[in-house]
């Protein structure tokens, strides 16, 4: 760290003080902190599969290490992994890609950000419907172009209209971003919804689409659906995925997109110049991982969609939150805005969604993520990403401190 004098010598980039540190991680951070001290957290803050990776792709990179398959990978990947993607697309949704229409990254962040800082300059609006992941709009801020957050209310199940999305685009307007499943909100698109947003994107030819489909396997609504389907904008869409939900690979830190050949070019041209290719062993452990079986996954999903059961019916029974369905993902984001007004046992006021997930995590020991971070203040998130023993505890607590408030 730079002492305070040499600071102001050598002050940093303006670019950073367009953004801050995403919230969830703040706040996995303070959970950190409290159970150094000896406090018996349970933290729901972070959204990572608590299940191993699955020993077939483990064994995979283990076959890639001991055949030498340790060299520089292609910038944009290998070409194995390339035609992998373009068959999984193909088979699980339907669309028909090139590989040459495809990109390997350092997980669907850095693809995410590849072609946000490939295509906004100064100025550019970028459409945003909220609630939204968190690093859609520092993306956008990095890259000096302008987010347009649409709030979608929980009585619309967080999804965005066609009349909303037709009223927040300008001649400004270069792209959209979303995802479904939606993180926070475990929202899920159907194809009629999207055929509907679909037809307001033919009006306007300029608007690029980025479809955020991280989540895509863990789906409980009855399959997944992918705006890129639909002939009228499927020039216009770029397909972001990855493999840290699907496949519990977190650590992986593999990610990728389809897009048309020049949006790639142009990702590989910009890539090449930050991380070059993503991890070797990685890339091939994700050829196996996407040609094989995914037995290990429905089997996932299953887990996940009973957790989802047990946690969404424990926090309808606590009175005054509103708590919609899930219909992907695995997050809880329930309404307490209702809380709001309400006094806590030391007589502290809470007024504000951060104030909630403060008082779950210093009272109850629960670490949460205010909604206020997705864009929507009247809410907290809650992944439900760890085993049935803590989301018990987690539950009983959470009962106890909501009731205790005046």
């Amino acid at each position: 760290m730079l002492e305070p004098d040499l600071v102001s010598m050598i002050p940093l980039a303006q670019r950073l003080d367009r953004i801050q540190e995403p919230q969830t991680i703040k706040m996995a951070k303070l959970g950190r902190e409290l159970r150094a001290q000896g406090a018996p957290l349970i933290d729901l803050s972070l959204g990572e599969p608590d299940f191993r990776t699955p020993d077939f792709i483990c064994e995979a990179a283990n076959a890639a290490m001991a055949e030498g398959r340790t060299k520089y990978p292609p910038v944009a990947g290998i070409p194995e992994l390339r035609q992998a993607i373009c068959a999984k697309l193909k088979r699980d949704n339907g669309l028909n890609y090139l590989p040459e229409e495809t990109i390997v990254s350092t997980g669907a962040k850095q693809a995410l950000a590849n072609i946000i800082l490939c295509l906004i300059n100064p100025g550019d609006e970028v459409i945003i419907p909220t609630p939204f992941w968190v690093t859609y709009g520092a993306l956008v801020l990095l890259a000096e172009g302008t987010p347009v957050y649409v709030h979608c209310p929980v009585a619309q199940q967080f999804k965005l209209t066609p009349e909303q999305l037709e009223a927040a685009i300008t001649p400004k307007t270069k792209m959209f971003i979303f995802s479904s499943p939606c993180n926070p909100t475990g929202t899920v698109y159907s194809r009629e919804e999207l055929a509907a947003l679909a037809e307001v994107f033919a009006r306007h030819p300029q608007v690029v689409i980025v479809s955020d489909e991280i989540y895509e396997y863990i789906n409980y609504a009855g399959g997944h659906q992918s705006i890129a389907q639909f002939d009228a904008v499927r020039d216009r869409v770029v397909v972001v995925n990855g493999f840290s939900k699907g496949f519990a690979m977190t650590g992986w830190r593999l990610g990728y997109l389809a897009a048309p050949k020049y949006m790639v070019q142009a990702c590989e041209k910009l890539q090449s110049q930050f991380t070059s290719g993503a991890n070797v062993i990685s890339q091939y452990a994700g050829v196996t991982a996407l040609t094989q079986p995914l037995d290990a996954t429905h089997a996932m999903t299953a887990a996940f969609q009973e957790r989802r059961d047990f946690v969404i019916g424990r926090l309808q029974q606590i009175p005054r939150l509103n708590v919609p369905v899930p219909d992907g993902a695995f997050y809880a984001f329930p309404d307490v805005s209702a809380y709001f007004g309400t006094t806590t046992p030391d007589g502290m006021r809470i007024q504000t969604d951060e104030d909630v997930s403060m008082y779950l995590l210093n009272i109850a020991h629960v670490n949460t993520v205010y909604g206020a971070a997705f864009g929507d203040d009247q809410c907290i998130r809650m992944s439900y990403a760890t085993g049935m023993d803590n989301l018990r505890e987690a539950l009983s607590r959470m009962a106890d401190a909501f009731g205790k408030l005046r």
